[in-house]
């Protein structure tokens, strides 16, 4: 515990015993000990007693003139680095010097922690020193542990690592949500609120105003997004360089060229869509990449490749086809749904640039346009068309009966091509929130086939279930029950869990509006088998549970018909010859 004090010329408890057992006179010994190590104030021997006659131990006394003093010493160091003298730092590694052998010492070693993180450059000898301590290196504050940070990569890695995986866990839970909502779902907190999540903090303060550190985060993300497909690694890039933002951090904002990008994406998130001006703001960006520095198109579409961020331009473009529509427009002919596609096209591409190391933005396939979006159309016209039939009176009715066919290249491009894949995801999540039955049966078998299983993804099937609660009262018709899980989502669940988990999600919001006959069936086929996750063991247990629950509870009583005839009182004005009291 008193190691180092020797080296600094300090008597310890060795001296007293060594002291202790070569004297003749132990008192005269020991009260010189306390003269020599003492408080060196000619005014306090004199005082002294005085605590003594109120029954006072001198540790006691000592204690709080060492606290006094150090809490003072503490505060000076703070000032002192906060002044604007020349030599500053100077003092402070003085002070390190002489301070730094009791570092192992716990009524000292806070002050030598304070040294160590009000020095911006702390000297590599005593960095080495803290670095091979593990109980030092716990207890130093973060400004010193960036210090070591910035030279030892495997060692910041492992601080970070649980970070990062705490984040994709929370990612997923918010997915797999309990509650089932079109108004609070994945997408429904800011981007401001998102950004004070615990994770974004802790790593925001972990690399403070140190490039290095950020570019490290920015590398880790980047491996994991390649290793993992994992786009959350891509919100965590986004919301990490906002976070700094946000802290007017401009060392690092600063020489970060997607800063200003993603400040103007992050506006579009908020307001989830991409106006007229901030997508000439966003083209312009893209256009201004230089030659030679195309190397940050993959960071650019990392950005786009946020789901937050696919969710506003995917939005964005459903929104410019229906004004489209409503001119008469050709998509061809909007050079805002261009952009938009353009966006989305370099976002959806982001793994396969980072992967390849070819930085070149992916060529948007033209018939996207020109064939998938006007066969898109085709479906909403005849939508629209037999809406209109229905409303006509019977005389002018025709034989008109709801197409069921899609068009060739609706189902082909849904396949084929990425970005025409999320496009008809969304035009399907469009039409559930319409409550459109009749087009969502349409639609919703088509999905199975979908480019790269992009129907089958956590973020849609969390979007589509969410959507399914505004259409609860048609889970009453075996019909749609048959389209949604037959005809959709039991096709893959037994190969993907997650969709499994999906489906009891669904469940366990409307069991009580699916036909019981239907409900039994559902049941024997979503049962967990015994090779699976503990969640979705549990989703099926708890839907069990609310089944059983339902069936014991009784059937509301229905009120019998009251026998009164329901006649009204009369009030009988009391005259002469009428009686007032009872007969």
């Amino acid at each position: 515990m008193f190691a180092g004090l020797s080296e600094l010329g300090i008597s310890n408890g060795d001296d007293l015993k060594e002291t202790l057992t070569n004297c003749t006179e132990p008192l005269k010994a020991i009260d010189q000990f306390q003269m020599e190590n003492g408080i060196l104030l000619p005014t306090l021997q004199s005082a002294l007693p005085f605590l003594d006659l109120h029954g006072t131990p001198r540790l006691d006394f000592h204690q709080s003139v060492f606290d006094e003093l150090r809490d003072k010493l503490m505060e000076r160091v703070a000032v002192i680095a906060d002044g604007k003298e020349d030599d500053r730092y100077g003092k402070l590694e003085e002070l390190l010097e002489k301070s730094f052998p009791l570092v192992k010492m716990p009524s000292i070693q806070p002050v030598v922690m304070q040294v160590l993180k009000h020095l911006p450059k702390v000297p590599e000898k005593k960095l080495k020193l803290v670095m091979a301590d593990k109980e030092l290196y716990k207890v130093c504050a973060v400004e010193v542990k960036r210090q070591i940070w910035q030279d030892n990569q495997a060692l910041f890695g492992d601080e970070v690592s649980p970070l990062l995986k705490q984040y994709i866990v929370e990612k997923e839970a918010a997915l797999f949500s309990s509650d089932l909502s079109i108004l609070h779902n994945f997408f429904s907190p800011s981007p401001k609120t998102r950004r004070q999540g615990e994770v974004v903090l802790k790593l925001t303060h972990m690399i403070g105003k140190n490039v290095k550190l950020y570019d490290m985060v920015l590398q880790f993300l980047r491996t994991l997004f390649l290793r993992t497909r994992n786009v959350h690694y891509c919100t965590l890039r986004a919301e990490l360089l906002m976070s700094l933002h946000d802290l007017d951090i401009s060392e690092i904002c600063s020489v970060d060229p997607c800063h200003k990008f993603t400040w103007c994406l992050d506006a579009c998130i908020r307001e989830k869509f991409v106006d007229g001006k901030r997508a000439r703001e966003l083209q312009g960006f893209l256009d201004g990449v230089k030659k030679g520095q195309e190397q940050v198109l993959g960071d650019l579409s990392m950005i786009l490749c946020d789901p937050f961020a696919c969710n506003t331009l995917t939005l964005s473009i459903m929104r410019n086809l229906q004004e489209l529509l409503s001119q008469e427009a050709l998509p061809r002919d909007s050079s805002d749904l261009m952009l938009l596609l353009r966006m989305l096209s370099l976002g959806q591409g982001a793994w396969d640039m980072i992967d390849s190391q070819v930085f070149k933005e992916p060529r948007l396939d033209l018939e996207v346009v020109t064939r998938f979006l006007p066969a898109m159309m085709s479906v909403v016209v005849d939508d629209h068309t037999f809406t209109v039939e229905q409303k006509l009176p019977n005389e002018e009715k025709s034989s008109l009966t709801y197409p069921i066919a899609l068009p060739d290249a609706f189902s082909r491009y849904l396949l084929n091509n990425r970005v025409a894949c999320e496009m008809g995801l969304y035009y399907v999540l469009h039409i559930a929130k319409l409550r459109n039955k009749n087009a969502l049966q349409r639609l919703l078998p088509a999905l199975v086939d979908s480019y790269n299983d992009m129907a089958f993804s956590d973020i849609f099937l969390h979007l589509l279930t969410g959507h399914l609660t505004l259409l609860s009262d048609e889970f009453g018709s075996a019909d749609f029950c048959s389209v949604v899980f037959d005809g959709f989502l039991l096709n893959s669940f037994s190969s993907k869990e997650n969709v499994h988990r999906h489906a009891l999600r669904l469940l366990l919001h409307l069991h009580q509006k699916v036909l019981p006959s239907y409900m039994e069936t559902l049941m024997k086929t979503l049962e967990a088998p015994k090779q699976c996750s503990e969640p979705l063991k549990e989703l099926y247990t708890q839907l069990t549970e609310k089944l059983e629950a339902h069936k014991k509870s009784p059937p509301p009583v229905e009120k019998s018909p009251s026998l009164e005839m329901g006649l009204h009182p009369v009030t009988v004005t009391p005259n002469a010859s009428v009686p007032t009291t009872p007969v």
